[in-house]
Order: structure tokens, then sequence, then C-alpha cells
């Protein structure tokens, strides 16, 4: 059997290259944006749908999305802290249950449209925020916020595993350093993405198949965490925050269009 006949037989690949020329820009993608260039994340999420279609795209995501989880919190462990994930914990696990009766009722092509200008809107206010000039600044510390963008987080994420930029948008607000920015980050995925695979699971889409086809992805994550570790570390704090700035709105655009 060659190997072209292995993956038609027991991955989610088919005849055409191009979903595999695809699948592995999503998933060098996925590990780019566990290294911290989050505006990536929304990108793998076009590329995997264009691939494999847009339900069964979800859920050949998130295993990888788990094992760059655990890599980028490695990196990432001296900064941040679970203390500051925990505001956002029980308002985006609600989204996630949320999300997983949504799935069932409305198509991802809908969801990314609604996502993608979810996204646009909340870039748009953290511009009014950096333009108050700190007379806003207050409502960033308030529960009410974090619970705001851990629903947000929590629906995006199961829907279509796009919760990066929602994610990146609340910690901007919160006008952390680049080291805290990436730990708390890390630690929020690696939890909600954890928490999402009973979920997943249920609804089929992590199946023998996408589980194979992760494997076969597996190398471009890793090639993506570290390329994207090397990127961070030559990058200052304002330019990495409008560089997340500027792929975050990019990918949103796309994820509209798309």
């Amino acid at each position: 059997m060659s190997i072209t006949d292995w993956l038609q037989n027991h991955t989610l690949f088919t005849e055409d290259p191009r979903v595999l020329i695809l699948a592995s820009l999503a998933a060098l993608c996925i590990g780019l944006s566990k290294s911290g260039l989050s505006g990536t994340a929304t990108l793998n999420v076009v590329l995997m749908a264009q691939a494999f279609g847009a339900k069964a795209s979800v859920g050949l995501v998130l295993p990888l999305l788990i094992v760059a989880d655990f890599m980028g919190y490695f990196l990432n462990r001296h900064g941040g802290s679970w203390r500051r994930v925990l505001p956002m914990a029980p308002p985006a696990i609600a989204g996630v249950i949320a999300g997983y009766f949504l799935l069932g009722e409305i198509d991802n092509a809908s969801a990314r449209t609604v996502i993608g200008w979810l996204i646009i809107g909340l870039l748009g206010f953290k511009l009014v925020l950096d333009a108050s000039k700190g007379a806003l600044a207050v409502l960033t510390g308030h529960r009410i916020f974090a619970w705001i963008m851990g629903l947000c987080a929590g629906v995006t994420t199961m829907l279509a595993n796009a919760a990066g930029p929602v994610m990146t948008v609340y910690l901007l607000s919160q006008r952390l350093e680049k080291k805290d920015h990436l730990g708390t980050f890390s630690r929020f995925f690696l939890f909600i993405n954890l928490f999402k695979v009973p979920f997943s699971a249920n609804l089929g889409i992590i199946n023998p198949h996408s589980l194979m086809t992760n494997l076969v992805l597996l190398p471009a994550v890793v090639m993506g965490i570290l390329l994207g570790w090397q990127i961070l570390k030559r990058i200052p704090q304002k330019p990495f925050e409008w560089t997340l700035f500027v792929m975050t709105l990019i990918a949103a655009a796309w994820l509209i269009h798309g």
C-alpha cells in the first residue's frame, strides 16, 4: 500500500494534494498561535475549514491545539499565573456549553461570520480604550467585563476554535507585559481546550480518522511553535501588541469573507 493510499484509507486526507497543503499550513498556524502570535489562530480556522469542511475541522483541530497548548505552557510557564485565568474560567465554561448546543443548530459558515464581526467589534473597543487615555480603563477591571469576554471566548472556541483573538483583546486591555500576556494566554487555552474534549467527542467530530490525521499534521504544529517562539523573542513590547492587533484584524476579515 502506498503512502497516498494509506492516507486516504486511515485519515481525512483525499487524493487532492491541496488538502494536505492547506492542512499543513493550518497546523503551522496553530503552532505560531500557541507561541503567542494569536492572530494566526483564526487563519488556521479558515484553512482547516477549506481543507476538510467547517464542522469536521472543529473536531480535527482540537487535539492539535491541546498538544500545542502543553508546549506553549512549557515555553511560557515563567510568565502569567493561574490566578489571572480564574475570572475568565466560569463564563468560559458556560460559553463552551452554550456553543455545544449551538453547534448542532447552526452551520459553521454562519458561525464564522458572527465570530469575525465580534472580533472586529472587540478590536474597535480596544482602540476606544487606548484613546480614552485611561478614562475607561476601570471597565476592564470589572467582573462583568471578564464575564462577557469569558463567555465570548467559550462560545467562539466551541463553535470554531477561534477564541484566540477574543482572549488577545481581553489580555491587551489588561495591559500586561509580554511575558505575562503569553503565560496567561497559554494557561487559559490549556484549561479550556481540555474541557472541550468530551463535548467534541460526543458530537462525533473527534474520531479515529481525525486522530490519525492529527498524527500526520503534528510535526507542522511543533515547527510553528518553535518558529513563533524565536520570532517573539525578537519583538519589543509595543511592536508586539500592534503585531497582534493587525494580525487579528486581518484574520477576522478573512474569517468573514472566507
